[in-house]
């Protein structure tokens, strides 16, 4: 196993402990080792880098895929549920999407935003009532 690799699934399983799993159970059969490669480059080479802490590089993933737009909402919202493990608040990560209407433009923007409103809605009505 690779140095990289290795990281990679430490880091990815900080952020969401069945994230590899997910990845090769939907994507593996048709393009094996897919999962494996995307934790190794994805979270081993580039997330691990040093010089930006991860909260700040989920922020900046938010950040591109809403640039990148609407066909984007799966990605964002396991990168926002990873952004809030790593401390991000809901304020900041709505602030990174209006941000992002600079240069994505606003119909990009209002899909993140849609998606995000998705996505903590979902994530409210999940969570144990007290």
């Amino acid at each position: 196993m690779s140095t990289a690799l290795e990281r990679g699934r430490t880091l990815a399983a900080t952020l969401n402990p069945n994230l590899e799993k997910t990845l090769a159970d939907r994507y593996d059969q048709a393009v094996p080792d897919f999962a494996e490669t995307l934790i190794e480059h994805a979270y081993g080479r580039i997330y691990a880098r040093e010089g930006l802490d991860l909260k700040t590089r989920q922020l900046i993933t938010i950040g591109a895929l809403t640039a990148l737009g609407g066909q984007t909402a799966p990605q964002l919202k396991i990168n926002i549920q990873h952004a809030q493990a790593q401390g991000a608040s809901k304020t900041e990560i709505y602030e990174t999407i209006m941000q992002m209407s600079l240069y994505g433009g606003l119909p990009a923007a209002i899909n993140a935003l849609n998606t995000a409103n998705e996505y903590f809605a979902d994530s409210e009505m999940a969570e144990p009532q007290a």
